[in-house]
């Protein structure tokens, strides 16, 4: 396990990191997730296997730090990333994200262009959500204040989320599950679609096929990027479809 200082009052984030040579790789995880736990496989897969990898936990997820006086917003997340990785010597690295992650690869893109060479985003946010008192997700949550949430309505999202996604979900601080939803709910200005189609790295968006067309998809073709639907997965593409999300993620990386 790496880590690195990341906030002026000494927060840190950690990392599983695996040796490899050529363009370092970084995989993000979702809202209440951790890194190794999504893509400890994947990173291992042979066609993806052989890069220096790091598996990060954002702040208040994981093994990072629960900072209690921390926004959780999209920014700041991916501006405490940006601090890890240029700590870790990274620059210009593959980034494979999942779902809020893929939103904050998203902002670190656009805030911090030398760090990322690449992106795969995985069933990502690219827009606002409205919130929505009883739905999964960051949308459910989002819709408490912070002190119902951490007095109770974290069970409630528990009873909801179901025990694989509460696996990882009970290591997250509530605090920053909370916040964290909030801020992806309300999203960036620019919007996190925005700041996509303006990128100039390669960028593909793998989503699931059961999910029918993806929002905006001719939009995203047109700014260049690969639009991807994958077959018999749900929102978890790299467990759900792992041999077909480690040959479109290792084609993308490639093109």
């Amino acid at each position: 396990m790496r880590d690195a200082t990341v906030t002026a009052e000494g927060d840190r984030i950690r990392w599983v990191e695996l040796p490899g040579s050529d363009a370092p790789r970084v995989y993000l995880h979702g809202l209440g997730a951790t890194a190794a736990a999504y893509f400890a496989e994947a990173a291992a897969h042979p066609l993806l296997a052989g890069h220096r990898t790091l598996m990060v936990d954002l702040l208040g997820h994981g093994l990072s730090d629960r900072p209690q006086d921390f926004d959780y917003s999209l920014e700041s997340h991916a501006d405490t990333l940006a601090a890890a990785l240029t700590e870790a010597g990274v620059t210009g690295a593959e980034v494979i994200a999942h779902s809020m992650g893929g939103s904050v690869a998203v902002v670190l893109a656009d805030r911090h262009p030398e760090l990322v060479s690449r992106l795969v985003l995985i069933d990502a946010n690219l827009d606002p959500i409205e919130p929505s008192k009883g739905a999964l997700g960051s949308s459910g949550i989002a819709a408490y204040s912070e002190a119902e949430f951490t007095d109770g309505g974290w069970e409630e999202v528990r009873d909801r989320a179901g025990a694989f996604w509460w696996t990882t979900m009970r290591l997250t601080d509530r605090t920053a599950l909370y916040r964290s939803a909030v801020q992806l709910t309300r999203g960036t200005v620019p919007t996190m679609r925005e700041l996509l189609v303006r990128s100039r790295v390669p960028r593909t968006f793998l989503h699931p096929e059961a999910d029918g067309p993806l929002p905006g998809e001719d939009g995203l073709r047109q700014a260049g990027v690969s639009v991807v639907a994958v077959a018999d997965c749900g929102h978890n593409i790299m467990l759900d479809a792992p041999e077909a999300f480690a040959g479109l993620t290792a084609a993308a990386l490639a093109a």
